[in-house]
């Protein structure tokens, strides 16, 4: 009962900057957790970067420094900024949700963005 859209995704050359959204609707239940996760060819899907619904915080140790995660829970999106952008972030972004488990037993993703960081 969630549906979630990234988008934002693109080209970028190393060192710069790039933001990725997303726009949740459905059971606000289903959204206590809202995060980012990117996923390259061959590669183990990883989280990047959560927020919960106060606004508190979690960053990978391999994007810490370079990315900042935000929400509005008024329009229901959450934004990724990633500054100083490094080869290895090029992957696919999606957008991902976890539920308050007394209401809702779902966990919900978006189609994904690409991100592409070219030199």
């Amino acid at each position: 009962q969630v549906q979630l859209v990234e988008s934002g995704g693109g080209l970028v050359q190393y060192g710069g900057s790039l933001s990725v959204s997303c726009a949740a609707s459905g059971d606000p239940n289903c959204m206590i957790d809202m995060d980012w996760w990117r996923q390259a060819p061959g590669e183990e899907r990883e989280l990047v970067a959560s927020i919960d619904k106060g606004g508190r915080v979690f960053y990978a140790d391999s994007v810490k420094g370079r990315a900042s995660v935000s929400r509005d829970n008024s329009k229901n999106t959450m934004t990724l900024q990633m500054n100083s952008l490094k080869f290895e972030d090029t992957a696919v972004y999606y957008c991902h949700t976890e539920p308050d488990l007394r209401y809702c037993n779902d966990e919900y993703w978006g189609q994904g963005t690409q991100v592409t960081v070219s030199s």
